[in-house]
């Protein structure tokens, strides 16, 4: 019998067939799932991440990216795309076709508050893509960054209702925080916590990784469905800092950014210009006066600055190369052709690096600023898996040529991004540039009246919100047709900004301080005319009051339609508010070998703390080595451990200076207790004690103790083994304990002294 002819029905739906006494004289009917329509296009939506709009070589860049350029050439580039400012707010926007603030994302996952447009919890009557698809007939992955899920959930044991799984994905694999190692990623796949599967040392990077599990998803499905169409979210790491690669990608950059950042800057103008990326007669925006001058800085400074951005090249162009290995794949199946790919970038190229750039993105959230001359210490590993590192925010001024601004602000070069749509079965334009003003709550929209579904009325039994974007498919054949949206709105921390039929207007609220009436009505909005000036160069608020008027108070419209209010430019008092659901307060936190990673917001918190670790745990008679107890990595982080018959401390200082005490005495064989007890002897500093069943053996100073925050990468607290990089030098990870460990137990003695500032710097460097 062939496939066609078996009988089916809905799944769910009433049985169609017929039951009578017998087998024989009864008709079988199958209950069956959705199938989507024979041919339906294959949706491929890679998201890059900390992007500007001038960094792609297909928008101007000198950077090589020949997969993301061959994409273009296959179909359509925007050059007036538009996203939130910020990571999450902008995913929650791409996957659900809704405002930021009506997702409950108006901000950064940490700094959720309990209000609607803010509390991090994106309702089930704003479904996915991944959602509507998946009820359609489509297979569904995730692959990379989520980023979609509270700090608080990342645990293995918390509630996964925001994990991928839980919104319309049958897989996943990537990382669920905002950044992680490329050389040694905090993985999940599905539900649940993995090693990487090889070492930094084998060869391992997360670029590869990730392009390896895009491919195997797809011959996974190929395997026992030929042809059922997928939907891939496809979110890479890059370029956001750590910026990791190999040597071999970035030395190919060698001298190429030694002229700095404005020349880099005029040339890539000057070739978007030529290409028509952005309209005829865009002025180039002034350098912002914080942004130091190339020709005034000094030797030192140049070299570093120049080496900066050579790795960040190397490691977009070695993202170029793993996504194109993907292209490649698909292509040899034969299925490129009838694949839509969106590929954009979640916001403008990030400033976090400072001024100086950083080696170790660890030391910011700890207050810790890196020296010129620092920095220059490393620079040979600068890249590498001895570094994790940002570059200096004149590049990011530069990765945004001609806008104003970066990442997190309102102005153009924070939210304006590249945006390409390839789809040749259903695009016949090829390598053309459209200029209609579209944002990332457009791209749902789109995708589903391309497809020719209707958005649902409900959606697994829930109601479904009405879409908040609208569709740009018509841009798709037409570059001279209107956009289809009138107005924009965007508000990030307490800034605010309204497009309006190619008018602008914008308020920078200065962050950190908490709003009044009388702040707000005496802040001076800027004024543009976009669809003329497109790189903000002339405010015309002095020429056109009443323009200004009227688009202000259509945002305040739009704000109460979208839960945008209450307005809150608090950061450091966001970060601090204790959200639901975290674990309540205690004294003592007990763990159990071989768990998965807990992490900083779930994690015992030892920081400027009087505390006691103790491990009970049995020595085999021919002894035994490994970690009993490690947080961190060797960019910041302490470990408890058993190496050479002897019980080790460790307290790793930002990179900077490993504090370590060894007992003077063998561990014992047997039952024992092993313990750190660390004294708090003053602000950052302590005194750690080795104790074997109850005796000290062994003592020493911790002249300088982590301040704030431990994590860069998610690497989190682990019991027996540790995780990702080590610690310590002494040691390889994971370093697995060998004997048998009946528990660990952390008691810490005095009150939390909750940082939110350090919190809230850590936050930003995940975004």
């Amino acid at each position: 019998m062939a496939a066609d002819d078996f009988k089916t029905y809905p799944e769910g739906g009433a049985f169609t067939g017929h039951v009578a006494r017998t087998a024989a004289q009864s008709q079988p009917a199958w209950p069956m799932g959705a199938k989507a329509p024979a041919g339906a296009p294959n949706v491929l939506v890679l998201l890059l991440d900390d992007v500007g709009f001038a960094q792609l070589g297909c928008y101007g860049s000198t950077i090589r990216t020949p997969n993301m350029d061959r994409l273009a050439a296959a179909g359509l580039r925007y050059r007036d795309f538009h996203t939130t400012a910020i990571c999450s707010p902008t995913r929650a926007c791409l996957l659900t076709g809704r405002n930021h603030h009506s997702n409950g994302v108006g901000i950064i996952q940490e700094m959720a508050t309990g209000f609607p447009g803010y509390n991090g919890k994106v309702p089930k009557e704003n479904g996915f893509l991944s959602e509507v698809l998946l009820a359609r007939g489509y297979a569904t992955f995730a692959i990379g960054k989520w980023h979609l899920t509270q700090a608080s959930e990342y645990a293995s044991g918390a509630n996964k209702a925001r994990w991928p799984l839980a919104r319309g994905f049958e897989r996943f694999y990537g990382f669920l925080g905002g950044k992680t190692n490329q050389w040694a990623p905090t993985l999940v796949h599905d539900n649940h916590y993995i090693e990487p599967p090889a070492r930094p040392q084998d060869g391992y990077h997360l670029n590869a990784d990730l392009a390896d599990t895009a491919m195997r998803y797809i011959s996974d499905l190929r395997a026992v469905d030929p042809d059922k169409p997928f939907f891939m979210y496809y979110c890479l790491g890059a370029g956001h800092a750590p910026h990791h690669v190999e040597p071999q990608w970035s030395d190919k950059y060698r001298g190429q950014f030694d002229q700095g950042w404005e020349v880099w800057r005029e040339t890539v103008y000057a070739r978007q210009i030529e290409a028509g990326i952005i309209p005829s007669g865009t002025e180039l925006s002034e350098r912002p006066p914080w942004v130091k001058a190339w020709d005034t800085l000094s030797a030192d400074e140049r070299r570093l600055f120049a080496r900066q951005m050579e790795v960040y090249a190397g490691f977009l162009e070695q993202t170029d190369h793993h996504i194109g290995r993907v292209l490649d794949a698909l292509e040899r199946r034969g299925e490129l052709d009838n694949t839509i790919v969106v590929l954009a970038s979640d916001n403008g190229a990030s400033a976090e690096g400072g001024e100086n750039g950083s080696f170790n993105e660890c030391q910011f959230p700890n207050r810790y600023e890196s020296s010129i001359a620092e920095n220059l210490r490393h620079l040979d590993d600068w890249g590498t898996v001895k570094s994790y590192p940002n570059y200096a925010w004149g590049w990011a001024w530069a990765g945004n040529t001609p806008l104003r601004r970066w990442k997190r602000y309102l102005h153009q070069g924070g939210m304006s991004d590249p945006c390409i749509v390839s789809w040749p079965k259903g695009i016949a334009a090829r390598g053309e540039i459209r200029g209609q003003y579209i944002h990332a709550i457009d791209i749902m929209p789109t995708l589903l009246d391309v497809l020719g579904i209707t958005p649902p009325a409900t959606l697994g039994g829930v109601a479904q919100t009405p879409l908040e974007g609208v569709s740009f498919a018509h841009t798709f054949a037409d570059a001279d047709v209107a956009t289809r949206k009138r107005v924009q709105y965007y508000e990030m921390i307490g800034s605010r900004a309204i497009w309006a039929d190619g008018w602008k207007a914008v308020v920078e609220q200065p962050q950190g301080g908490v709003l009044t009436d009388e702040m707000l009505d005496a802040q001076q909005w800027e004024l543009y005319h976009v669809a003329e000036d497109f790189s903000e160069c002339h405010d015309l608020a002095g020429r056109h009051p009443e323009k200004l008027k009227a688009l202000i108070e259509q945002w305040w419209v739009e704000a109460g339609k979208y839960k945008v209010l209450p307005l809150d430019a608090r950061m450091q008092l966001r970060m601090g508010e204790r959200k639901p659901g975290a674990r309540a307060p205690t004294n003592r936190y007990v763990y159990e070998a071989m768990g998965a990673p807990q992490f900083e917001y779930t994690a015992v918190n030892v920081k400027n703390r009087s505390h006691t670790i103790t491990a009970r745990v049995r020595i085999p008679d021919e002894g035994a080595h490994g970690v009993l107890l490690a947080h961190g990595s060797w960019f910041a982080g302490y470990a408890l451990f058993v190496q050479d018959d002897r019980l080790v401390y460790v307290h790793n200082y930002l990179g900077l200076q490993e504090y370590r005490v060894t007992s003077t005495v063998a561990v014992p064989r047997g039952e024992c207790e092993l313990a750190l007890h660390f004294h708090r002897t003053g602000e950052h500093q302590g005194r750690a004690e080795l104790h074997i069943d109850g005796v000290v053996v062994g003592e020493g100073p911790i002249e300088r103790t982590i301040p704030a925050v431990i994590e860069t990468s998610g690497e989190g607290l682990c019991c027996g083994y540790d995780s990702g990089l080590p610690v310590s030098a002494g040691y390889e990870a994971p370093f697995r304990f060998t004997g048998t460990i009946h528990e660990v137990v952390v008691e810490v003695d005095d009150p939390a002294l909750r940082d939110a500032d350090a919190q809230l710097r850590a936050a930003w460097n995940e975004q």
